[in-house]
């Protein structure tokens, strides 16, 4: 697969060390990246033929402005960004051919025992494809990792947060409907729930309420 890096503002150095570390190091300091893009953009989205890799940043498309606004979207401390406004944020453009078809984004967020790095897939009405955990802990985690689970979040968006909290785990909906696979460890299931709506909060900031979905 063809890769093209596209780097932002002064970002070079930041980008060189811009990899998931270990929760304990990083989880207040970076954003996410995907482990292996060459294997796992193909994987995420079967028909891409090649990618772009874009750094955001808060404070390059926003400032504090953007920030109060995505901490307002958020809601609840327990859906913090874990990272300061200068982070930058990893951006997978995925494209067939020539054409733009998609994005992939990842997020960190606070599990049970630790760091948990969920990725998803969306197409360009924000719509998720795909969904991935790339990083959890625990002796129960890997009812959390299977594509079961996985499939249970295609065709999501934001709009299916607005009758569901991913705090307090009330409400209806398909989010509602999706079962915790791992009942033994019900904080990182929320956990997941609040990363994902975070990772779509994100990317309706970065892209999609920009009008950049389809450009």
């Amino acid at each position: 697969m063809r890769r093209v890096i596209v780097l932002f503002h002064g970002v070079i150095l930041t980008a060189l060390l811009f990899l998931c570390f270990p929760a304990h190091l990083s989880l207040a300091a970076v954003g996410c990246n995907l482990n292996d893009p060459d294997r796992d953009v193909p994987r995420l989205f079967p028909e891409s033929t090649s990618y772009n890799t874009r750094y955001v940043s808060i404070k390059q498309l926003g400032g504090d402005h953007l920030l109060k606004k995505i901490e307002k979207r958020l809601g609840e401390k327990h859906l913090a960004l874990y990272a300061p406004i200068d982070t930058p944020y990893t951006l997978y453009e995925i494209y067939t051919g020539k054409k733009k078809v998609g994005y992939i984004h990842g997020v960190n967020q606070k599990g049970r025992f630790g760091g948990i790095q969920v990725f998803m897939a969306q197409d360009l009405n924000g719509r998720v494809k795909s969904f991935y955990i790339q990083r959890i802990s625990g002796q129960m985690a890997n009812k959390l990792r299977n594509s079961k689970f996985y499939r249970k979040f295609t065709g999501i968006t934001l709009k299916d947060f607005d009758t569901f909290d991913p705090i307090s785990g009330k409400g209806s909906g398909r989010i509602a409907e999706i079962h915790n696979p791992s009942p033994e460890i019900e904080t990182d299931f929320f956990g997941i729930l609040r990363g994902l709506k975070k990772n779509l909060v994100l990317m309706d900031e970065f892209v999609f309420s920009t009008g950049g979905g389809k450009s």
